[in-house]
């Protein structure tokens, strides 16, 4: 996720530096309210995100936890198992400096999951999950170290 906080330029900028990431096409994320001490407009794109699956998020994780060397705090960590941390420059990355399109900042968002857990989403005999198979704080920071 890299949220620039305005319309513009600066949009296309942070979405051109997640596509160098992930290879893939960000999706851009517009404004609900309209906010004038922040000069947005409703409907504005003032954010981009990717969401990335396998092997692939595996290694961009591994590239932002090394900036982070490898540490997070226990608040990092959601009672569901999901867990995020932020990163200042993009360049840390290992992506190339580029200065028509200067340093942005990012954070990542981490999703947990087990195999079946699309049951109760799915359209066809879905059912509830139960409390033994889903993910809880302590397992997450088990998968983390």
């Amino acid at each position: 996720n890299c949220s620039v906080g305005e319309a513009g330029d600066k949009v296309q900028k942070a979405a051109k530096v997640l596509k160098d990431l992930t290879g893939q096409t960000p999706v851009m994320t517009k404004c609900r309210y309209t906010i004038r001490s922040f000069g947005v407009r409703r409907g504005d794109k003032i954010a981009c995100h990717v969401t990335v699956r396998g092997a692939k998020a595996l290694e961009i994780i591994e590239r932002g936890l090394k900036v982070k060397e490898y540490e997070l705090s226990k608040k990092a960590f959601s009672d569901n198992g999901h867990f995020g941390f932020g990163i200042q420059e993009h360049i840390d990355l290992g992506i190339r400096y580029d200065p028509s399109i200067g340093i942005y900042g990012m954070n990542f968002f981490v999703v947990l999951g087990r195999a079946g857990f699309g049951i109760p989403s799915r359209r066809k005999k879905n059912s509830r999950i139960g409390p033994s198979h889903n993910i809880d704080k302590e397992e997450a920071i088990k998968w983390f170290q």
